[in-house]
């Protein structure tokens, strides 16, 4: 971010850009995304729309650890498969030394970004997968009247 408002400073008072703060704020976006995933899985964090949820709540809290446990096991299931399909462009990039930017002018490798990709979807699916194991450990929790 200090960079983008430095490069807005740069243009406008200097008439100069600083050269490749586009190219690295474009990355940035899906990096920055993919890091923050697996914390805001873990937390509840991700945006739902909950209010068929609160009326399950009030009438079975085990259906709705039941829906929590399922909505788990699926985000851990598709961010697997994220983590999966994105590692042959990693392996690709690695080997090739791939690169984005212009060369000559200023160049940044492409595999710390797509490697990210894989990191990211990967921890995602490891969260989402104890955050299923913690619902299904609370449906299964004795004591509880079957509702």
């Amino acid at each position: 971010m200090m960079l983008i408002v430095a490069d807005v400073i740069s243009r406008n008072l200097l008439a100069t850009p600083i050269i490749g703060v586009a190219e690295i704020s474009a990355r940035s976006v899906g990096a920055i995304v993919f890091l923050l995933l697996p914390s805001a899985a873990l937390n509840g964090a991700l945006i739902r729309s909950d209010f068929l949820l609160r009326g399950i709540e009030l009438l079975s809290p085990r259906a709705l650890h039941l829906l929590d446990t399922l909505f788990g096991l699926a985000g851990a299931g598709i961010f697997a498969l994220v983590a999966i399909a994105a590692w042959p462009d990693t392996h690709d990039a690695w080997m090739s030394s791939d690169f984005f930017g212009v060369r000559g002018v200023w160049t940044l490798p492409t595999v710390p970004f797509h490697l990210l990709v894989v990191i990211g979807g990967a921890a995602t699916s490891l969260a989402f997968t104890i955050v299923a194991a913690d619902c299904a450990m609370k449906m299964l929790k004795p004591g509880r009247p079957l509702s």
